[in-house]
């Protein structure tokens, strides 16, 4: 069991996240006491995608590669289309979210973050949400697609917009405060 007020979170990103599904969990985490770093690529500010069309610049506190699983106890994945496209194909990206879902730390994800959740294979046999484009994206890498605003398989959280964040925020909180999970690998 994490007291959430001792926890660090991890954030990653990269430009065109969704403005509202990376600030609004940072500030709700931050709010609740633990301490939260974003790390993009290079480690340098990002720009959000509010909506329609570029949002505001989020500071950065470090690099995706430089980046230390053992240092959080959760990872969050914020979505816009183009954040998660773009991370998926990134090695160092990739290499942390595989690291911490072996860890059974809380890993979290909404809209179209869970791309990376597919990219990791992770999401076979599990229920999961997402935004609705990529329903189709999370079925076929045998996921069950459910559509609540926020759905949790064993510490693995996702959810559906930003409509949701609220809900999503406080189940990070819960779930970091449950604390690890012994996952079962996604094959078997």
């Amino acid at each position: 069991m994490t007291d959430i007020k001792k926890s660090r979170i991890l954030i990653i990103a990269t430009n065109g996240f969704e403005q509202a599904e990376l600030e609004l969990p940072r500030d709700k985490l931050r709010e609740a006491g633990a301490q939260v770093d974003v790390a993009s690529p290079d480690g340098k500010e990002i720009r959000g995608w509010n909506e329609k069309d570029w949002g505001q610049t989020v500071p950065v506190d470090l690099k995706i590669g430089d980046a230390k699983m053992d240092e959080y106890d959760a990872l969050v994945i914020p979505g816009g289309v183009i954040n998660p496209d773009k991370l998926r194909i990134d090695e160092n990206a990739m290499t942390l979210v595989k690291s911490f879902l072996a860890s059974g730390k809380v890993v979290a994800a909404v809209c179209h973050g869970p791309w990376l959740l597919v990219q990791a294979d992770a999401l076979r046999g599990r229920q999961a949400t997402s935004y609705k484009s990529i329903r189709k994206d999370l079925e076929n890498a045998g996921a069950k697609w459910v559509d609540r605003e926020v759905v949790t398989d064993n510490g693995i959280i996702t959810s559906r917009n930003p409509g949701d964040l609220r809900a999503f925020s406080a189940k990070i909180i819960d779930e970091i405060q449950e604390g690890r999970h012994q996952r079962r690998h996604a094959a078997e």
